[in-house]
């Protein structure tokens, strides 16, 4: 992701949110690139998490996830996933 200083001045935040979850910022001076910000060190099991954002295979915004918004319905006779596991302990 790319920025200019002026746009970076007037948005810091919302640009730091980004790099914290895991974006690769590069500061422009007039379309040069003058300075890359990046995520400091993160941590060992959700670094795979800062790579697909990176990569633009993902979007996170860094915050912990609120779960589903709405219960999941399941087809009548249909086996839970509890069920499933129960079983395979047999």
């Amino acid at each position: 992701m790319t920025v200019g200083i002026r746009e970076l001045k007037a948005n810091l935040s919302w640009y730091l949110k980004k790099v914290r979850a895991g974006a690769t910022l590069h500061i422009s001076d007039r379309g040069r690139t003058i300075a890359t910000v990046q995520p400091a060190m993160p941590k060992a099991d959700i670094a795979w998490v800062h790579q697909m954002v990176a990569e633009g295979k993902a979007q996170w915004s860094g915050a912990r996830s609120l779960g589903a918004t709405r219960p999941v319905r399941l087809r009548p006779g249909s086996k839970t996933a509890s069920d499933l596991v129960l079983e395979g302990r047999d």
